[in-house]
């Protein structure tokens, strides 16, 4: 891993925290599509964070999930319960953004942020320890 690989990995991870920032300001002012959208991009923007570090990329959210899984929680490095989260935030976001009439609560929302939060504290934890070995 090059120093390289590291600026970007942190790059993303800071792109993934603004990104929870935002879904906490939609959430906070009833905007809760604006949020769930905030929230998964938290949560992808910090996967891509860490397969920097692989030196991988995809232009298809597919592959960069499926590549998570497959590297990160099929391995152990990551439990089942982030992969159950990855998924959901997936599954809710674009019905989001791209089902008419699909109504989002609040609840669903603050349940999308509290678990991109969780993610992303995971991430980071994750990452900072693979930067200083």
């Amino acid at each position: 891993m090059n120093n390289d690989q590291i600026e970007l990995s942190k790059y993303r991870l800071q792109k993934a925290k603004e990104d929870l920032k935002n879904a906490e300001i939609s959430l906070e002012n009833n905007f809760f599509k604006g949020s769930i959208n905030r929230s998964y991009y938290a949560i992808f923007h910090g996967i891509r964070a860490i397969l920097a570090l692989d030196l991988f990329d995809s232009k298809k959210h597919s592959g960069i999930i499926a590549f998570f899984q497959k590297n990160y929680v099929l391995t152990g490095k990551f439990e089942v319960l982030y992969s159950k989260i990855v998924k959901n935030a997936f599954v809710i976001r674009n019905k989001s953004d791209y089902d008419d009439f699909f109504i989002v609560g609040k609840s669903e929302a603050k349940e999308q942020f509290e678990n991109a939060e969780i993610f992303l504290k995971k991430v980071e934890a994750y990452l900072k320890a693979v930067w200083v070995s």
